[in-house]
């Protein structure tokens, strides 16, 4: 008799119900997960919001799961074993010519879930199930001390860590991350880990708040202007590289004047819906080398670093989960989700 599984759907816009299923047979290299949580990401609640329009419905999502093998597939390798915790990484082929360099997100042998549905008729990973089968070469091993909250952290701290390379954050650097909410703490905490002098801006109490008590240094833009403090406490040079951690026109030219004079590197990590603006014309990035630079995704050697720093504790998210809710309230969780100023919301799938 096939297991049965439930996971959880958005249906239309502000509306996310539990539907029912039966899990697929493992194959030869895969392994059962029985998911414990899965954590809300922007992507998830921007969806459910009705902001990412071209992501369809049904979508069946969630991408930051982790849970416990209990059944693996005959060449699945000796290191995975039947009771390890696990967190998922992106799918991939592993044998296309991206993903021999290295750059496994960039593979297009696997169908994509948010343009093709799967043979259920849904888009989506099925993050939000209480059983998965997935590629053995897609999971991760993690500590068993940490919560099944804090390994969901997995993909969203192997972003980071993408982003932070691409940027080239170097020890004693004086880095500034503009917004203090989930991914900007993320940012700014590894950023620290890898010896950067960090700042973050923020706006609202709670978050300075939560960032003051992780140890980061906070400029509340409430009582200084972001730009001018920066200068000041960098001797006027401005900072050595710049993180948007949110996607408003606003904080795009709150770095252009924050930066510093020559070789200046800004990231923009974060989206923003509707699409905000750069106000910059090509001529004032040639004459002071300035670096815009893009980010988005991770590659598996990312997911294996931040894997690392979670399971040694050089980055420690506990304080960024902002509750935990049962599947069977998957609405109120993207309620609490979608709110303004929340931190990260995980869904309790048993």
């Amino acid at each position: 008799m096939p297991l049965k599984r439930k996971f959880a759907v958005l249906t239309n816009p502000k509306i996310a119900e539990v539907h029912e299923g039966y899990v697929p047979e493992v194959g030869d290299n895969q392994v059962l997960i029985k998911q414990m949580t899965c954590n809300i990401c922007t992507t998830d609640f921007g969806q459910w919001l009705g902001l990412r329009q071209h992501q369809p419905f049904p979508m069946a999502g969630g991408h930051e799961g982790a849970g416990i093998i209990v059944k693996k597939g005959k060449s699945v390798r000796d290191e995975l074993r039947i009771g390890d915790h696990v967190a998922l990484t992106h799918d991939y082929c592993g044998e296309c010519n991206v993903c021999q360099q290295g750059r496994t997100s960039e593979c297009v042998e696997v169908p994509n879930p948010f343009t093709e549905k799967n043979k259920d008729g849904y888009y989506g990973q099925l993050g939000f199930a209480t059983y998965s089968v997935r590629d053995a070469n897609t999971v991760m091993k993690m500590d068993k001390s940490l919560s099944f909250s804090e390994a969901g952290f997995l993909e969203p701290l192997a972003t980071v860590v993408s982003g932070l390379r691409r940027l080239r954050v170097k020890p004693m650097e004086r880095v500034v991350v503009i917004g203090a909410g989930t991914m900007g703490v993320l940012n700014a905490l590894t950023a620290k880990a890898y010896g950067a002098d960090v700042y973050i801006t923020e706006l609202m109490d709670h978050k300075i708040e939560l960032a003051r008590s992780l140890g980061l240094h906070v400029i509340d833009i409430k009582e200084y202007d972001p730009v001018e403090k920066v200068k000041g406490l960098t001797n006027g040079d401005g900072a050595d590289a710049v993180i948007l951690a949110v996607g408003n026109t606003k904080a795009n030219d709150q770095a252009l004047g924050m930066v510093k004079e020559f070789n200046g590197r800004i990231l923009l990590f974060a989206a923003g819906y509707p699409a905000p603006q750069i106000n910059v014309d090509s001529n004032f990035i040639h004459y002071r080398k300035m670096e815009l630079i893009g980010t988005y995704s991770a590659d598996i050697n990312e997911f294996n670093q931040a894997a690392s720093l979670l399971n040694e504790g050089s980055v420690n998210v506990s304080k960024l989960i902002e509750t935990k809710i049962p599947l069977e309230e998957i609405q109120k969780a993207y309620e609490i989700a979608s709110r303004d100023g929340s931190y990260r919301v995980s869904v309790l799938l048993q």
